[in-house]
């Protein structure tokens, strides 16, 4: 059979699912009532279920009233027991499967439960609409006529009580079927590899020869890779690799700072970026229009929305809304009740809505200060713990600091620079330096992962403030006072290229 024909009956395959898409898009808030009855009925003789009486929930009012918003430390015993075999705690069908992700402020790393209705019915469901978005919006692609090079995260590790976890992309993996493998590359064996440098290395040797059409993976992640594959080479671009390449498919963090480096590898005047916003709780959204920077929000994921204006967010104690009452313009905390046993959790994300008809977002932050150029997901507790540890060793003490990003350039790893105005300095700054690093790997599994071998975020790199610069930043912004604060962590560079100018 030949590679155009299967291209041909694939792409009529996926339009066939833009039928149900404009379903929701038609009646996107009864599409949410029906999923929330359906939760609620699913789960009403869990354990979770039996304690918040969900037998008695009739509609929305009683669902706000007898669930609490909840973060990951108040689930945490919960997921805890279930990793430890208990079943039917907040889901009725067998929790195998616990996705790793850091962010949590008490410990090192959150395990998320995916139920085999979230895999399904989300994770294998957003992965088919990516396409059935992309070929409705291209109708002469001939994308499915070579192979997707997926970049994913590392291997699942087993557990005696019969139980998984890993990284998203590793549990996904997992659970691709068969046929999957004659569609993308690497292998699969090859995808679950641990090692990253041999990870890369074993995924260009079964790629470089393929006729690779797509990619699929986090930006600063990718762009190694592709950087590795043009060492490797000799070559000059990536097109000269893959001639046929026509997409990526990306999300996981902000692509705006990347995306001049991606001209550079792939020069294809009419190359498509296609961006998507999932995590280990969900996947959410999917950019459905070519060249939009917008996504829309997907509606039957088996994933329940609501949302709390930023004005008036106090974590737990918010007062959430449902998506029918959403404004266009104002920033919201995103809760959300899934198929995978989450109820009104909140995931630490910040949206705004540019349309409502139909929904469509941009992701605006975290609901913490935070670093996540990289995909390190740094909050500023991680920052204050290392800094403490670091301090305490080299008995320095710190007035004032702020991070932020060192963009990845050419081939050069990315990073993080701080700013720190000391009031007892250190003898030895490059001894603070490793030990604030060291601290800050143990603290936070994602920063540990993207400081492998330096090859996505290299050692920090700190710069002893002047005496009053943060005093005089003040000053010159008229915002003395004890009302405005330092802002402690950054996804852009504003904050440090002005205190450096002073």
């Amino acid at each position: 059979m030949s590679f155009p024909f299967i291209n041909s009956i694939i792409s009529w395959f996926l339009k066939k699912r833009k039928h149900q898409v404009e379903l929701f898009l038609k009646y996107p808030i009864d599409v949410q009532d029906e999923l929330l009855q359906k939760l609620i009925q699913t789960a009403k003789s869990t354990e979770f279920g039996k304690a918040h009486h969900f037998s008695s929930i009739k509609k929305y009012a009683d669902f706000t009233k007898n669930i609490p918003i909840q973060q990951y430390e108040s689930i945490e015993p919960l997921i805890e027991r279930c990793r430890k075999g208990e079943q039917n705690l907040f889901w009725p069908t067998p929790i195998r499967w616990f996705a790793k992700s850091s962010g949590t402020t008490n410990a090192k790393s959150k395990f998320i439960p995916v139920s085999d209705q979230a895999i399904e019915d989300c994770h294998l469901k957003a992965g088919k609409d990516m396409l059935c978005l992309y070929v409705s919006n291209n109708e002469n692609t001939n994308m499915f006529a070579g192979k997707a090079l997926k970049l994913g995260g590392s291997t699942a590790i087993y557990e005696n009580n019969n139980s998984y976890f890993g990284d998203l992309s590793a549990i996904l993996t997992e659970n691709l079927p068969f046929w999957a493998d004659f569609s993308s590359a690497p292998s699969q064996e090859v995808s679950l590899m641990n090692e990253w440098e041999a990870k890369i290395e074993a995924i260009i040797d079964e790629t470089i020869d393929e006729n690779i059409t797509s990619l699929f993976g986090v930006p600063s992640w990718m762009l190694v890779l592709l950087n590795r594959v043009l060492e490797k080479t000799g070559k000059d671009n990536i097109l000269e690799v893959w001639p046929n390449l026509e997409v990526y498919f990306h999300g996981g963090v902000n692509f705006n700072p990347y995306r001049e480096q991606y001209k550079k590898l792939i020069p294809k005047k009419n190359f498509k970026y296609y961006e998507s916003y999932n995590a280990s709780e969900g996947f959410f959204a999917i950019q459905d229009i070519n060249n939009s920077d917008e996504l829309l929000l997907m509606l039957d994921y088996g994933i329940f929305y609501e949302f709390i204006p930023m004005s008036q967010y106090d974590g737990e104690n918010s007062i959430a809304i449902p998506l029918s009452e959403v404004e266009i313009g104002i920033n919201y905390a995103v809760v959300i009740t899934t198929n995978g046993g989450l109820w009104r959790y909140l995931i630490g994300d910040t949206v705004r809505f540019t349309n409502t008809n139909p929904y469509r977002i941009k992701i605006t932050g975290r609901t913490k200060h935070h670093i996540n150029v990289f995909g390190e997901e740094l909050i500023i507790e991680n920052a204050e713990d290392a800094l403490k540890i670091a301090c305490k060793k080299t008995k320095a003490t710190i007035k004032d600091y702020t991070v932020g990003p060192i963009f990845m350039a050419d081939k050069k790893s990315g990073g993080h620079q701080w700013i720190i105005e000391f009031n007892e300095k250190p003898e030895d700054i490059t001894l603070f330096t490793k030990l604030l690093d060291s601290s800050l790997q143990e603290i936070n599994s994602d920063y540990e992962a993207k400081r492998y071998h330096n090859m996505t975020l290299a050692m920090p790199k700190i710069h002893i403030a002047r005496e009053n610069l943060f005093y005089d930043w003040f000053t010159k912004k008229g915002k003395l006072g004890g009302q405005h604060k330092v802002p402690r962590l950054s996804n852009s560079r504003n904050f440090i290229e002005e205190l450096l100018e002073l």
